[in-house]
């Protein structure tokens, strides 16, 4: 199964695209849609869908992880995340792609075991599980890949049930 990560944003979009199958995983295209600073949100958002339903197109994903939104702070940031994620939701069921949702804490727990890890030991376990020979950067591609591996660890298992992680078949 061919899995789309995708760590959402308005300035960056990380993605990761995985292969999983009888427990192998297998590395096809990592990187980040970037958007230019200063230009009007619409145009960015454009962007963004554009990549978007092109890195559907390129790779067929059978389903795409995407990190559920949590925020503290930045609500000027929150609603730029939020307006991006929408439109690669938007992207995702335009193209039939499976979505499944994923807290950060849900990825630290599948990908590192522990759902407090630091940023940097899951990029290392991204690194040793996918078995590349180092971190893939910028950090947000390293963290769609964490995504995609989550879903593969337990999109299609009671895990997910377990996780009470989010997942919308579409109709």
């Amino acid at each position: 199964m061919i899995i789309l990560g995708i760590d959402p944003g308005l300035a960056t979009v990380g993605y990761g695209v995985i292969e999983y199958e009888k427990g192998k995983f297998r590395t096809i295209a990592t990187g980040a849609i970037e958007t230019p600073a200063g230009i009007d949100v619409e145009l960015r958002l454009k962007t963004v869908y554009d990549d978007m339903c092109e890195l559907i197109d390129t790779y067929h994903p059978a389903e795409m992880a995407v990190e559920e939104l949590f925020f503290n702070t930045n609500q000027k940031t929150a609603i730029g995340v939020a307006e991006a994620r929408g439109v690669i939701l938007l992207a995702a069921v335009r193209k039939g792609v499976t979505i499944a949702e994923y807290t950060p804490l849900q990825v630290k727990q599948s990908v590192v075991g522990y759902g407090r890890a630091e940023k940097k030991q899951v990029q290392e376990m991204v690194k040793i599980i996918l078995n590349i020979p180092k971190v893939p950067k910028p950090d947000d591609a390293a963290d769609a890949l964490a995504l995609a591996i989550c879903h593969a660890h337990c999109g299609g298992s009671s895990i997910k049930e377990f996780y009470n992680g989010k997942k919308k078949k579409l109709i």
